[in-house]
This record gives C-alpha cells, sequence and structure tokens, in this order.
C-alpha cells in the first residue's frame, strides 16, 4: 500500500502509520475547536459573566450563563425571566447565541465587568403590532419575537463604539440607534442598519 501512495505522491515517501494517524487526529481537532468555543476564539471556552439592568423594569441580574464547557440551564431560565417583555409579562427562552454577543462587546469596549443596560430583549407578538401600530420603526418579524435580538447601552462608551464592536464580530445584525442611544444586536443573518 505504501508503494501505490508514493505513486500517486509523484514518488514522495509515503508517512508512515503513526504520522498518518497523527496528523488524522490533529485536523479532526482543529475541525473540533471552533465547535467548541462557539466562534472558534479561545476566549469564548472561558465562563461567560453579564451583569445588566433593565432600563424600564429596574430590576438587575448578575449571572454566568456558561461555566465549565457548557451552558447553565438555571442560569439561562433567569435570563429569560429577565428579558421578559416588560409591558405583557410574556417569558421566552433567549438565544445563548445573542448572550455570547453581549458578552463579546462588553470585553471587545473594554467593560467586560460593567453593568450594561437593557432597553429591550424579548418581545411579544402582542406588543410587536402594538408599537408597529404607534408608528415605530418596528420589524414585523423582529428577532426579538423569537428571543434573538438584545437592545443594549453600554455605560460610559460611545454608542458608536458599542455598535463598531458589534458590527466586528459578523455574527449577526446590529442596529445603529444613536437618537435613542442603544445599539440592536441579533443572531440573524449578518447585516447593518
Amino acid at each position: 500500500m505504501a508503494r501505490k501512495l508514493a505513486v500517486v505522491l509523484g514518488g514522495l515517501a509515503a508517512p508512515g502509520r503513526r504520522t498518518f494517524l497523527r496528523a488524522g487526529a490533529l485536523s479532526l481537532a482543529a475541525l473540533a475547536l471552533p465547535w467548541l468555543t462557539r466562534a472558534g476564539d479561545p476566549r469564548l471556552a472561558v465562563a461567560r459573566r453579564l451583569r445588566m439592568l433593565h432600563v424600564h423594569t429596574g430590576e438587575r441580574i448578575d449571572v454566568t450563563y456558561f461555566e465549565g464547557g457548557a451552558l447553565v440551564p438555571a442560569a439561562l431560565a433567569e435570563v429569560d425571566r429577565f428579558l421578559r417583555d416588560f409591558r405583557t409579562g410574556d417569558v421566552h427562552a433567549i438565544d445563548p447565541g445573542v448572550l455570547d454577543v453581549v458578552w463579546r462587546v462588553a470585553g471587545d469596549v473594554g467593560r467586560p465587568r460593567e453593568t450594561l443596560e437593557i432597553v429591550c430583549g424579548y418581545r411579544s407578538p402582542r406588543t410587536n403590532a402594538l408599537l408597529r401600530a404607534r408608528g415605530r420603526a418596528v420589524a414585523s418579524r423582529s428577532l426579538h419575537l423569537e428571543g434573538r435580538a438584545i437592545d443594549l447601552r453600554v455605560p460610559g462608551v460611545p454608542v458608536a463604539r458599542v455598535r463598531d464592536a458589534a458590527l466586528a464580530l459578523r455574527r449577526g445584525g446590529v442596529g445603529f440607534y444613536p437618537e435613542s442611544v442603544f445599539v440592536h444586536v441579533d443572531t440573524g443573518r449578518v447585516r447593518r442598519w
């Protein structure tokens, strides 16, 4: 078999079995690493903690939602309740991917331990319809309806810098609302407005 491989390789000496197996194992590890760290960034394998203040309810949360290489179900349930539709009280599962985006943005603007201000998390269909009826610029198929979007501010950081950090991630949509002083992030397709 080594001779056949040497012929295929144009006369080059075929690697030994151990070399072949080692190369295969390293290739599998290289393929698995981005999956294990969710974005290929080793920083994402560490514990992920968010401190947040909901600007409409005044509620605060300090939660580690990812630890020991896994999501923390009890912490995610707390986040779901915290990011509920504050108008109706409806609770919906929040996509951990959007939490990762918020966590990365906070770190990338130099405020990983700062209490982030949340303007909107989950939005129920009833609230979405109400806001659209009032003439607000609200998408009929907003990712807030799916728990895949968060509107936030990072105290002490210009909103344009927060926008730029979110855009640099290329992990979903980024909306810039300088008049309302917040940035929208979501886990939809990469886009900006």
